[in-house]
């Protein structure tokens, strides 16, 4: 039986472009395998796919009872599958904190470590193997830790995570600035969005003081883009919210050049959440957060009322 090998609702570069890497590994060392998505790519990740030529794979709404599955990129049950706990779960390789809520038929493997990129952590699970991995599985690799650390630039971002990036763009002959940049533009093409796509497009769901937030969070280098059209995001998110089963959309718009977070502040539940858990004044619609560029390490963990 094929092994589905897949991360969160929301893929990005890391839970695309891990479940290829991860796949191609289980095959490599005898487990049929194969890739799958939760939703649809974001543009870093299209462009990604494209770049490196690989595949996109299949998109499925949910799992059953005969399926073999690993997951990578998340342990968060909201984040997987409505039938993920009647799957048979074979593994967890992951770099979020661990959330609770998963059950599995039988004792698995499960890693999770303090990394910034998940594809770093498969590339020390993977050993010898990485050497001979073809190059759109190591350029894989190399674009999810770009994508995740940022290009080096996010507080999540440890040493080995950059000695990883760097040793698999010297293999690849890859300047990693330029292929960063080419990344980072593609994923602020937003156009083609509409206001609830870009409020789901990154965002994952979390409990604070009682309220069930989705945070969204879009990095991009073209921040103005995206603000240009905050009145209009700011009415989605009661469709979005009401939709989703939330009280708030919180949409952060992380400027990578910059390394700052504009968040939208569309009443006064943002607003008193804002100042209570960033220790801004907020005067008007959206609230400058310095040095803000991190769901995981800044963002989550800071949210209070």
């Amino acid at each position: 039986m094929t092994t589905l090998v897949f991360g969160h609702k929301s893929p990005d570069t890391d839970s695309t472009g891990s479940p290829i890497i991860w796949a191609w590994y289980l095959n490599e060392t005898g487990t049929p395998a194969k890739p799958v998505l939760l939703g649809e790519p974001n543009t870093e990740t299209a462009f990604v796919l494209r770049h490196w030529g690989l595949e996109k794979p299949e998109i499925i709404s949910d799992v059953t009872a005969e399926d073999k599955v690993v997951i990578v990129d998340t342990n968060n049950p909201a984040e997987l599958p409505p039938s993920i706990n009647e799957a048979r779960i074979q593994g967890i390789i992951d770099h979020h904190l661990l959330v609770g809520g998963l059950r599995t038929k039988n004792p698995i493997d499960i890693t999770i470590r303090p990394l910034a990129c998940t594809a770093t952590i498969l590339h020390d699970l993977m050993g010898d193997a990485v050497a001979k991995a073809p190059k759109h599985i190591k350029g894989a690799m190399l674009s999810c830790i770009l994508s995740d650390t940022l290009e080096f630039r996010s507080p999540t971002t440890t040493p080995h995570d950059r000695a990883v990036a760097e040793k698999l763009a010297a293999d690849l002959g890859v300047n990693i600035n330029e292929l960063a940049t080419r990344m980072f533009e593609a994923k602020s093409d937003v156009s083609a969005f509409s206001d609830a796509e870009l409020l789901r497009m990154d965002s994952k769901e979390y409990t604070v003081a009682g309220k069930e937030l989705r945070v969204s969070v879009l990095e991009t280098t073209a921040p103005k883009v995206v603000l240009d059209r905050k009145d209009s995001l700011m009415r989605s998110m009661v469709e979005v919210a009401k939709e989703d089963g939330a009280d708030q959309v919180l949409l952060f718009v992380v400027d990578i050049l910059k390394e700052e977070a504009t968040l939208l502040v569309p009443n006064d539940l943002v607003k008193q959440l804002a100042e209570a858990s960033f220790g801004v004044k907020v005067t008007g619609d959206t609230v400058v957060l310095p040095g803000i560029m991190s769901r995981k390490k800044q963002i989550i963990p800071a949210l209070k009322l």
